[in-house]
Formats: C-alpha cells, sequence, structure tokens
C-alpha cells in the first residue's frame, strides 16, 4: 500500500553550487501516530473486561515482567501488567499498535501506531485495519477519531554537515545540540506542541532503536540524517487536522507552516537578522518536497466549539478558586478542618438563591449570548 507522503527514492535535492553533492533525498513519511477512539461498548462486545483486568492483577501480584498474550478478535495482543499513567486501566500491544483502554473510559480507547507499521502499511491503512479489527470484537464508533499527536520525517543523506545549532532559526524558546566525540549528532529544538530534531538516524539505530529495516528503504546504511517535525493537538487544530481524513488532505498545511515560519535552516551571511539568512540549500529541498502534498491553503481555522470550550475552560479555573474560599469560610463557620467541593458547592447554593432573579437571568442570559454570536465575549 502506498504510504500517504510518497516516499521516493529518486535521489534528487535542490542544492547549490557551493553545496554540490552535500545532500540527496532518500524517503519521507509519518513516523508516529497517536490518536483517541470513541468505541460503543455493548453487552455483546467480544472483549472480557473484567478477565483482562484480573489477568493483569495477577502478572502484576505475580510480578511476572512478561506480559501474556491474549487472543482478541481477528488480532492477537500482548497484554500488559500495568494500566496507563494517563488512567486506562489496561495496556496491550502488537508490532503495529500500543492501545490503552478501558470500559469506563472516555475516549475508550487511545493507540499508537508505531513506526515500522506506518512505513509499511501507511497511515490510513493502518487506521482502516484498527477499526476492522474493533469490528470484530463488535465495537464501533460512535463519533470520529480525534488525532493528538503526528510525527512526520524527511531522510537525507549527508556526508558532510556544513552547518550548527547557530544556523537555525526558530520559534521555539527550548534547544538542544548532543554531541559524540565531539561531532554533532542531535540538533533539537521544543518541547512542547512542536519539536524539531534534526539528527544522525544512522547513529540513533544503531544506540537505541535498532531499526535496521531502513537501510533497505534507503539503500544505504551510513551518512543518513533526519528531519523530524513532532506536532500536538494544539497546532493540529490550528490547521483543522482532527481525524485521519483530514490529514490526508492537510498535512501539507500544517508542514508548510512548521518549515516555513516556526523552524528553518539557514547559511549565516553576517546580517545582524538572523532571519535575513539566506535558506540553506537543504532547507530549500524540504519545503520543495512539502509543497507536493496534499494542501488546502489553510492558514489558521477557527473552531468556534473548541473557543468555547477554552473560555469555559479558563471561566471553570476561576469558579474553582471561588470555591476554594467557600470551602474555607464554609470550615470557619462550621468549626471543621475541611470542608468538600461538593459542600461547599451546597452551602454557596443557599446564597445562590436569594439573588437569583428568574426574569433577569432570561433577559441577562439572551443578551450576553447574542453579543458572542457577534463577536463580543
Amino acid at each position: 500500500m502506498q504510504h500517504p507522503m510518497k516516499p521516493s527514492t529518486d535521489g534528487s535535492a535542490t542544492t547549490g553550487k557551493a553545496h554540490e553533492g552535500a545532500c540527496r533525498f532518500l524517503l519521507s513519511g509519518i513516523d508516529t501516530i497517536e490518536c483517541a477512539y470513541y468505541l460503543r461498548v455493548s453487552d455483546s462486545c467480544g472483549i472480557d473486561f473484567e478477565r483482562l483486568t484480573a489477568l493483569r492483577e495477577e502478572l502484576r501480584l505475580a510480578k511476572v515482567r512478561e506480559p501474556a498474550v491474549v487472543h482478541l478478535g481477528s488480532e492477537s495482543f500482548l497484554l500488559q501488567p500495568y494500566g496507563s499513567a494517563s488512567g486506562y486501566p489496561l495496556v496491550m500491544s502488537n508490532a503495529d499498535y500500543i492501545i490503552q483502554f478501558g470500559e469506563l473510559n472516555n475516549p475508550s480507547f487511545y493507540v499508537k501506531f508505531l513506526s515500522e507499521a506506518l512505513w509499511r502499511d501507511s497511515a490510513p491503512g493502518l487506521h482502516q485495519r484498527f477499526l476492522e479489527w474493533a469490528a470484530s470484537v463488535d465495537l464501533h464508533p460512535v463519533k470520529d477519531e480525534t488525532l493528538s499527536r503526528v510525527d512526520w520525517a524527511f531522510d537525507y543523506s549527508m556526508p558532510v554537515i556544513d552547518f550548527d545549532e547557530d544556523s537555525f532559526v526558530s520559534l521555539s524558546v527550548k534547544d538542544a545540540i548532543h554531541r559524540e566525540e565531539r561531532k554533532p549528532q542531535t540538533f533539537s529544538f521544543g518541547t512542547g506542541d512542536v519539536v524539531l530534531r534534526v539528527y544522525d538516524k544512522v547513529a540513533e539505530i544503531a544506540q537505541q532503536s535498532g531499526k535496521t529495516w531502513f537501510f533497505k528503504f534507503w539503500g544505504c546504511t551510513e551518512n543518513v540524517w533526519r528531519i523530524e517535525f513532532q506536532v500536538r493537538k494544539t497546532i493540529l487544530r490550528r490547521f483543522g487536522v482532527r481525524t485521519f481524513a483530514d490529514l490526508e488532505e492537510r498535512q501539507g498545511d500544517v508542514l508548510r507552516y512548521l518549515a516555513s515560519e516556526h523552524d528553518t535552516l539557514r547559511v549565516p551571511n553576517g546580517d545582524g537578522n538572523r532571519s535575513r539568512w539566506p535558506l540553506h540549500p537543504l532547507w530549500l529541498d524540504l519545503q520543495a518536497r512539502i509543497a507536493e502534498l496534499p494542501a488546502l491553503g489553510v492558514l489558521r481555522e477557527i473552531d468556534p466549539a473548541l473557543a468555547i470550550e477554552e473560555r469555559l475552560t479558563y471561566i471553570a479555573m476561576s469558579v474553582h478558586g471561588y470555591y476554594k474560599r467557600v470551602a474555607a469560610m464554609c470550615a470557619i463557620q462550621q468549626g471543621k478542618q475541611a470542608v468538600s467541593r461538593e459542600e461547599a458547592g451546597r452551602y454557596l447554593e443557599v446564597f445562590l438563591r436569594r439573588v437569583h432573579d428568574p426574569l433577569s437571568w432570561r433577559v441577562d442570559v439572551e443578551k450576553r449570548a447574542n453579543q458572542m454570536r457577534l463577536g463580543q465575549w
């Protein structure tokens, strides 16, 4: 199945005379995806959550490091003897996925699609396969999936590295450089919604990941450097990327912003303004590759529902602070050491009833709703 980012081995690269032969494009694609799925758990579900939880506890109490093999529907998995740090009671995996899930969690499944599977079968292909597995255990989506992380990778053959950390211009506040034997091995920028890494992929394979199958894809075993963008939900939503279908048609929009506005690699020329330095030939080639990807020309998408959710979050934080003050007053008045949030709410409700006027409430709510619809928040 063709990868959505069209891996290429044409060997071409946009290079200047001073950099002739300095870099050669090898391959590009999506290297990691994390996605939440909202699947309905029914009485006919083919997953026995109680049995899996009991098995997980048996493994944990026996202090067994080896996971247990479980067969669920059309696939087999390794059930881990632990839950996830994000609150999912069950974690299982196979060569293609790491799945966190729980009967009562919302979203019910959180899936990490692994690198080798993505390069082999493509993101749409793995997404469809996961849905087919879900259907095999009688789990069905109640709403669209939501992507929370996507990593894009661009691999180049680069015998000579003619740039350093000062050649990068980035919006990220934090950066880091890792060296081995005094030679740069990794340039890293950012720690949150966007992380750019430019690094020696061959060294990373030898020292960490062991992904030697890339050698066959590249057609070489040395001097390969990777440009990798790790992008999380905030930036994905900025460009309207929520589902796999969105990713297919808008990935060019996201990457164009990342490689043109957020991060660039430049050639120093003495100008005091680094953003006026000319782009490095490697980055010119990267931008040309990105220009070939599907895009809608989105600069920024405003999601009204998401905007309201963000504002409600800030209001909730303020109200929570007031609840604490009410709880403290209630504790003093009643001679208690502590008062719960629920108890503080009941205490505050007594005073809210005293000031509430149904008529003015209705009029004021309508007035404020109309103002918000017209852009006055």
